[in-house]
């Protein structure tokens, strides 16, 4: 398998499905679930740089410190940065969650109905149909700026890498 393809779980060999992504091409549109069970799209958040911070579970301690240090992040970036955590979860879950962490700063979407994003971005875990954990930054077009595909799924991502990508198309 090539390196896009595959990520570990505490070592543990596993398999991505889905069409890989790379930096300058249009972000792919997929149709994700909000919160209130209404349709969001990608391409709705055209016009803004859009932080895509991936998550296998919300109720996993890893994805828990990820969302609620980009939740924490986001008052430093401005009203022109927009961060959605996009997981398998679904949505009643990530409301629960948001809830109960006072994340007010992210937006939560689930792809749990059709993992169209998870196909779409070649995220999706075929043993385990959740997503891998990456970021990445969306400029205001719409085009992939940045990704970081995180190897070991147990492991937080580099947001100082992140957040110099997210300054350098803001």
């Amino acid at each position: 398998m090539s390196d896009d393809k595959q990520v570990t779980m505490h070592g543990n060999p596993l398999n991505l499905l889905g069409q890989s992504v790379a930096v300058g091409q249009a972000a792919p549109d997929a149709e994700l679930l909000a919160n209130d069970l209404s349709p969001k799209k990608i391409s709705d958040y055209k016009g803004k740089v859009v932080i895509l911070s991936v998550v296998p579970s919300l109720d996993t301690p890893t994805c828990d410190l990820q969302t609620r240090r980009f939740n924490s992040e986001a008052a430093g970036l401005g009203g022109d940065v927009v961060i959605l955590t996009i997981s398998m979860d679904l949505p009643f879950a990530q409301a629960r969650w948001c809830g109960a962490a006072g994340a007010d700063a992210v937006i939560t979407l689930s792809d749990h109905r059709e993992a169209a994003f998870g196909m779409a971005y070649g995220l999706l875990i075929k043993e385990l149909r959740l997503l891998a954990r990456a970021v990445l930054v969306l400029d205001r077009e719409g085009k992939i700026a940045y990704i970081q595909r995180v190897k070991e799924l147990s492991e937080e991502p580099d947001y100082d890498e992140v957040l110099a990508a997210v300054k350098k198309v803001v």
